[in-house]
């Protein structure tokens, strides 16, 4: 039963980011531009999975919300402003957790390559990175 719901689990996250708009993210593509943004990704969340079990399916789920509106774009990552009331804060969304850790996991590689990775894609590799850890961390 687990298997088949990590399965499931996969498919859904890979068909998500699979059709994301505005092009698809893929291994290496940072590998020209910020060399050490995947590493830096998932040696940042693999830390914080170990810590806190209830980061993948956090990720996995704010990822999913991430992209159900207008693709996978980071817009969920937004915070409101006296002007405009961020999709974070739409009621659908009240409920996300694990933005604090994103946001940790994105200075990390800003400290690296300022300005090159996005949070979408933060988001994207992260969710990806604590799920694939913490199925391999039961399998040992």
């Amino acid at each position: 039963m687990r298997r088949q719901a990590l399965i499931l689990v996969c498919i859904v996250v890979f068909g998500v980011v699979g059709s994301c708009h505005g092009g698809s993210l893929k291994k290496g593509y940072y590998d020209n531009t910020c060399p050490d943004a995947e590493a830096i990704i998932k040696n940042a969340t693999e830390k914080r999975v170990a810590n806190d079990p209830t980061l993948p399916a956090r990720f996995l789920r704010m990822h999913f919300h991430d992209c159900f509106v207008r693709g996978c774009d980071g817009s969920v990552l937004l915070n409101s402003t006296t002007n405009n009331t961020a999709e974070k804060d739409a009621i659908p969304n009240l409920t996300l957790a694990g933005f604090d850790v994103i946001d940790d996991i994105k200075a990390e590689v800003e400290k690296e390559c300022p300005n090159i990775v996005s949070c979408a894609d933060v988001l994207a590799l992260a969710a990806r990175d604590a799920v694939s850890f913490k199925v391999s961390s039961k399998n040992h």
